[in-house]
């Protein structure tokens, strides 16, 4: 099978992380392939913002845990039931105690909506192609008060993608769910 698309099929969401620290090359390797992927009128409204610190990754999660709760507590029992696999294990069930988190930060312009989403795929896709795991962190976005927006330097005309989460994967690469047969109508 082709390489690329061997990839695609095997990247999986990573939660459980080992402590084995990534190197700053590989990160600026994985920030590359993000800084590759297509953009409108090619003006790439993106940056990133690397946190390496556990100190500012405790913040992050301990300013988003109350929003966290809230959510579940109002959500379905059915998330709620795959969710406690995770809250049960991790004391840091929001950025899965990660060592490296990239938050995408897109600068409100032409496409950005569009080619932020693009820039994630590509590093998490890279990460893969590196057995580094990755997860986007929808919950990541949570809490984020004054003072995490002034470390990320955030301005009102930014969106913030991810963050998303690198690291070695503790237990290996979860297994490939079974996916949906592809829809398509042919004309």
């Amino acid at each position: 099978m082709n390489q690329v698309i061997e990839n695609i099929k095997n990247r999986r969401s990573v939660r459980f992380f080992s402590n084995e620290p990534i190197s700053d090359d590989i990160v600026k390797e994985i920030l590359e392939a993000g800084n590759y992927a297509p953009t409108g009128a090619n003006v790439q409204p993106w940056r990133f913002v690397v946190i390496k610190s556990e100190d500012v990754r405790k913040k992050l999660a301990l300013n988003a845990k109350p929003v966290y709760k809230n959510f579940i507590d109002h959500a379905d029992e059915g998330f709620k039931a795959m969710r406690k696999s995770i809250d049960e294990v991790l004391e840091d069930s929001i950025y899965y105690a990660a060592p490296v988190l990239v938050f995408v930060i897109g600068k409100n312009l032409v496409s950005y909506a569009l080619d932020c989403p693009m820039v994630c795929e590509n590093m998490m896709l890279a990460a893969r192609s590196m057995n580094i795991g990755s997860c986007w962190l929808g919950f990541g976005q949570m809490g984020l008060n004054d003072e995490i927006l002034g470390l990320l330097e955030f301005q009102e005309n930014e969106t913030i993608f991810g963050p998303i989460a690198f690291g070695y994967p503790k237990e290996g690469f979860p297994e490939t769910p079974a996916k949906k047969p592809v829809t398509v109508k042919w004309i």
